[in-house]
């Protein structure tokens, strides 16, 4: 597989309602795992948004690879770039495989019949995702977390190199949020994976943790980084701590006395 494209955003600035949301964030975003955390209205679900080019910046730029992000024809940049929405749209009407399938699109056309090799991807992003027992059902008779999973599934077929998952392990239960933990690492070695997650505990399994606060940029780093665990318990006021362990991602506590 080719190795991901550079996704990089330089001085975003995005304004919502006349409010400004996001304020001059840059980052450069490689092959690996980045989350994307920070209280609620820090800005993470917009500057998705924004590296998907789903949401215009009033100033500065999304570059993907050399070229200007705003400049790549829809079709092209559906092919690079996958997005989950926070709040994904489904059809009930439909079942499991035909939902995952629609992430071919960006390859065939709305009128192109898919072959062995879009037949093959629509079965591992359904594999990959714990889905494929249910590729008959339909979406109405899925439970919230089960529909997440196939909308998951629907953004890994299209085998876009950048993937941007906004929330991905909403209506989840643990295991289905450490199984997709350990995909998001598996992932990581070829994909360029972004996630918005306010699962702490589960963020800070990624390599990297991109962290807001009022719309601007306050830390970037690995989780390990003590600048960043010093900055993540200033922006959450004293409710989480970071504590180190013996070996792998830090512990995540609620400071509650």
């Amino acid at each position: 597989m080719t190795t991901a494209p550079l996704l990089r955003a330089h001085g975003l600035g995005v304004d919502l309602a006349g409010r400004p949301v996001l304020r001059g964030v840059s980052a450069s975003l490689g092959p690996g795992w980045t989350a994307v955390i920070g209280p609620n209205g820090a800005g993470k679900s917009t500057l998705l948004r924004a590296l998907a080019g789903l949401l215009p910046p009033q100033a500065g730029t999304v570059w993907l690879g050399d070229a200007p992000l705003a400049g790549i024809a829809p079709a092209a940049r559906a092919r690079q770039i996958a997005w989950l929405a926070q709040q994904g749209q489904t059809s009930g009407d439909l079942t499991v495989h035909q939902t995952v399938a629609l992430g071919r699109i960006a390859h065939l056309g709305l009128l192109g019949m898919p072959g062995p090799a879009d037949e093959a991807a629509v079965d591992l992003a359904m594999h990959q995702t714990g889905c494929a027992a249910w590729a008959g059902r339909r979406l109405q008779a899925l439970s919230g977390g089960e529909r997440q999973r196939v909308l998951l599934a629907r953004a890994l077929a299209t085998g876009a190199p950048v993937l941007l998952l906004d929330e991905p392990t909403t209506h989840l239960d643990a295991p289905h949020q450490v199984a997709l933990a350990r995909l998001f690492r598996r992932l990581a070695a070829t994909h360029t994976v972004v996630t918005v997650l306010h699962d702490l505990p589960i963020a800070v399994h990624a390599d990297r943790l991109l962290l807001l606060s009022a719309g601007a940029l306050v830390a970037d780093g690995p989780p390990a980084q003590p600048a960043l665990q010093q900055a993540l318990a200033q922006v959450f006021s004293g409710a989480v701590r970071l504590q180190a362990t013996a070996g792998g991602a830090p512990r995540v506590d609620l400071v509650i006395d």
